[in-house]
């Protein structure tokens, strides 16, 4: 009895067909980077201090420019020496009593008491408008702006769950549509949202949609090419996620109102509708649901669009894994070596989307030019999928893991003791480490598909990544919390995870060139199945071998 992957063999392991399915499902990657990211620019904190109505007034009336207003009514002396104003309080003081007038240069109110801001916030705006200003998101409420990404998270957190399910219900193809008819809905209305609660709500419903259109998107892609290709195919599709991380800032640079941005990262869902006509249904999902017929007739268009004719006539289909043990959460930790695999993949999860997630914020944060930031930093992520490439096969996956993660870790760490006046050195220091993490995060993904059996393997993978978005809720609070300490306290917790992570890594079984494993067994005596493979191998050379005898014996 056949399987689809020996009837994808005779229609093409990744022809003409796949090639063009791969090409458009790419694309979805790249909305996907303004969604996960686009709080750099849409949640810009400018620089920002208390309003002051009749500062405000006498400002209007003498031409005084921002920081002139600034300059005489704010002043506060550090503990360095240095004039510098305060964010968050000001001079409790009736100004009407003061000689404040347009000639003023100097204004001492040093002998004042100081209290919170009473009418608001002025901001050096900078040519952004972000939600930060609109609803005034600054000083004893900034924790809002953390509050935006975490509900992101949230919602891609609640989308795994609930888009796997359904698409394993349903089918790859109905779910990434429906996501996307969510998607573009909740995006637009998000983007005028009039008040900050109701942001947050449609925040998570977006995120719900676009995390599940996305994971449908990968499962079909990687279910309609051939086994050899598989990872190839996954890879350079999350890289597309990359290729979108440049697209945004320059979108970002020329719209400049968080609302219209926030629209035109919407906007791209709409289209992916027509993908209706445009790709097909998993025929792997399809034989799954017994529907045998419709999956033969998606494979022979397949084959026909790749220009081949089938040559074999496959009347009965079965699933590639058969019949399997029903797998439950107890299988993930009730024996040693699967126990270890899952806390240690569940970290490594956790780590790379903190220190991924966390490394991104930064620059909103860093004072240099948020724009050309970004994009350098965007630009440092493509050598990571070749990397990955070039070493996997050659070196292995644990060691190029576990380095990625103490590249990143040393790189957090170095960063944060560079002085800001050596800017460049700073910077390439800090997207080594921006390398370095991409590595990990897009190497955890096939690692932990590798280390499961394969009746827990689906099961494993969304317990696992679950912990992605943890770390995607924790991340900002982390960021932009640890950075009212200190700017640079964030890198040294970021570098302590991701030394953490790479030494756990140290600990997994090295997967290459070793079949995937079949039961638990397979995963708790590695060796039995090594053992099983070179003797498998060994009948066949031996057999061979009597073949080749045979046929010398009869010629003769």
């Amino acid at each position: 009895m056949a399987t689809f992957d020996d009837l994808l063999e005779d229609a093409g392991t990744f022809g003409r067909c796949q090639k063009r399915i791969f090409a458009l499902l790419c694309i979805v990657s790249f909305p996907f980077s303004g969604v996960y990211l686009g709080i750099v620019f849409q949640g810009y904190t400018p620089d920002h201090w208390c309003r002051s109505s009749a500062v405000v007034e006498r400002r209007q009336e003498c031409g005084w420019s921002l920081a002139h207003g600034r300059r005489l009514t704010l002043p506060l002396v550090n503990s360095s020496g240095e004039q510098q104003q305060s964010s968050c309080e000001q001079y409790d003081v009736d100004w009407n009593t003061t000689k404040l007038t347009c000639l003023t240069q100097e204004l001492n109110l040093t002998n004042l008491p100081v209290t919170s801001c009473k009418d608001g916030w002025e901001y050096q705006y900078e040519g952004r408008k972000s939600f930060v200003t609109e609803f005034n998101l600054v000083c004893k409420d900034a924790w809002l702006v953390d509050m935006y990404q975490s509900t992101l998270n949230m919602g891609f957190l609640i989308g795994s769950f609930a888009f796997g399910y359904f698409a394993d219900r349903f089918g790859r193809k109905i779910s990434f549509l429906i996501s996307n008819i969510l998607n573009f809905v909740a995006g637009i209305v998000l983007a005028v949202a009039p008040n900050y609660v109701s942001i947050l709500v449609m925040r998570i419903i977006f995120a719900f949609g676009v995390k599940g259109g996305w994971m449908a998107s990968y499962v079909l892609l990687t279910e309609i090419v051939g086994v050899e290709y598989r990872r190839t195919v996954g890879i350079l599709f999350q890289m597309f996620f990359s290729v979108g991380n440049i697209i945004l800032p320059l979108l970002a640079y020329f719209i400049t109102d968080w609302r219209w941005l926030q629209v035109i990262i919407s906007a791209p869902y709409i289209f992916f509708l027509s993908y209706y006509w445009l790709i097909p249904e998993s025929p792997r999902w399809l034989i799954s649901q017994k529907n045998t017929s419709k999956a033969l007739e998606i494979t022979e268009a397949i084959a026909k669009e790749n220009k081949i004719k089938l040559s074999k006539t496959f009347e009965t289909l079965t699933e590639d894994e058969g019949d399997s043990p029903s797998a439950s959460l107890m299988d993930l930790v009730k024996t040693p070596n699967m126990r270890k695999h899952t806390f240690i993949l569940m970290f490594n999860w956790f780590t790379s989307a903190v220190v991924y997630q966390g490394l991104i914020m930064r620059v909103g944060i860093a004072g240099g030019n948020v724009y050309i930031d970004f994009l350098i930093s965007g630009l440092v992520e493509f050598p990571a999928a070749f990397l990955i490439l070039l070493t996997i096969e050659r070196i292995g996956r644990r060691l190029p893991f576990a380095c990625a993660n103490i590249v990143a870790g040393a790189s957090c760490f170095i960063t944060a003791f560079i002085p800001d006046s050596m800017f460049w050195f700073k910077t390439v220091v800090a997207c080594i480490g921006r390398l370095g993490i991409t590595m990990a995060f897009e190497m955890v993904v096939f690692v932990n598909t590798e280390l499961y059996p394969t009746f827990v393997r689906n099961l494993g993978v969304s317990v696992c990544s679950t912990l992605c978005d943890v770390g995607g809720i924790v991340a900002p609070f982390l960021l932009y919390r640890l950075a009212v300490i200190w700017l640079e306290l964030p890198l040294i917790i970021f570098g302590a995870v991701a030394f953490i992570a790479g030494g756990l890594v140290l600990l997994l079984p090295e997967t290459r060139g070793v079949p995937l494993p079949d039961t638990i067994d397979d995963i708790e005596f590695p060796n039995r199945k090594k053992e099983d493979v070179v003797e498998k191998q060994q009948k066949t050379k031996l057999l061979n071998s009597e073949l080749t005898n045979n046929k010398e014996t009869t010629t003769v």
